[in-house]
């Protein structure tokens, strides 16, 4: 069965068509996306803004014009943290439907964490044991854990690398009282829900998910994405914290010169890397392994479950 995926996620649209087939892992068919930047289309207000609407309904269009080119039976839409904290959600989607003939749903933000995990865990398998999961969106970063492939605990914290480069630098080079303030303002919206988390005892295996956290690998040394998704990749904690005073002194200009990092997110990856710093320090966690399946592969996951059951 081929199905299209269509992921509006905080930072990019991702429309990924892949054959599903019982007993095997999804197949990448095609992959088509854009960057929308939608975390930096809210407005002072909470709304979504014009150039934001337009934004997501062009894409949108544009990616059911290749989901049907490409013979995809079945569409899965669906927005992330962007769209589901917009004052003006609503009104959104019922513009993108009317333009475009698709009706997008929002996961919300434990939905998004458990279906995260889902993928990572039928990633890793059941040898991972009691599984971590920690996935930096654009406007949201969704933890997740639990032995099982349903997490005992899910959640979702405003800490996406998009919100908080909007909310903290403004295009600006970050001064160190900046710094201070950003890093107290992750360590402790981190912390406050962390012994969900932690009660259990720790992890047997920490991964982590997005575009963010494989970025930084990649600086820290990680295989570049050409040597192909089987390869293992580790964030390490002291290979981050000994890159982080160059990742402070990089303009976001000269940002995407380093490994792994594009144009469009070149000015996150600081805000990116003291989330993950913080992570990892308040999880006591050495090393996150990179895990090359996410949100999109859940939700894909999930849906041929469905199908599985009822055939």
């Amino acid at each position: 069965m081929r199905l299209g995926v269509l992921d509006i996620g905080s930072n990019t649209g991702h429309l990924l068509v892949v054959d599903a087939h019982g007993g095997a892992a999804p197949l990448p068919a095609f992959s088509y996306k854009e960057p929308l930047r939608l975390a930096e289309h809210l407005t002072a207000d909470g709304s979504l803004s014009q150039a934001g609407i337009d934004a997501l309904t062009d894409f949108t269009a544009a990616a059911m014009e290749v989901a049907e080119d490409r013979g995809c039976e079945e569409m899965l839409a669906f927005a992330t943290s962007a769209v589901r904290e917009a004052d003006n959600t609503d009104q959104v989607l019922d513009h993108v439907a009317e333009k475009t003939g698709t009706r997008i749903e929002v996961l919300s933000g434990e939905d998004e964490a458990r279906l995260t995990f889902l993928a990572v865990r039928r990633w890793f398998g059941w040898s991972a044991g009691r599984l971590a999961v920690f996935d930096i969106g654009g406007g949201s970063l969704e933890i997740a854990g639990g032995p099982d492939e349903s997490p005992d605990v899910a959640w979702s914290i405003p800490l996406g690398a998009a919100r908080l480069a909007r909310d903290f630098f403004g295009g600006a080079e970050p001064d160190e009282v900046t710094l201070r303030e950003l890093r107290r303002r992750i360590r402790s919206e981190i912390a406050r829900d962390a012994g969900h988390l932690l009660r259990h005892g720790a992890p047997h295996r920490a991964a982590a998910t997005s575009k963010t956290f494989r970025s930084l690998a990649r600086i820290c040394g990680a295989a570049p994405s050409s040597e192909g998704h089987l390869v293992p990749r580790t964030l390490r904690r002291d290979d981050l914290e000994a890159w982080l005073p160059t990742l402070i002194a990089t303009p976001p200009e000269k940002m995407a010169d380093l490994p792994g990092v594009s144009p469009s997110r070149a000015h996150q990856m600081l805000p990116g890397a003291l989330v993950a710093q913080g992570v990892m320090d308040i999880f006591d966690l050495s090393e996150l392994e990179i895990c090359p399946w996410a949100l999109r592969e859940g939700v894909i996951l999930e849906r041929f479950d469905q199908i599985s059951i009822l055939d």
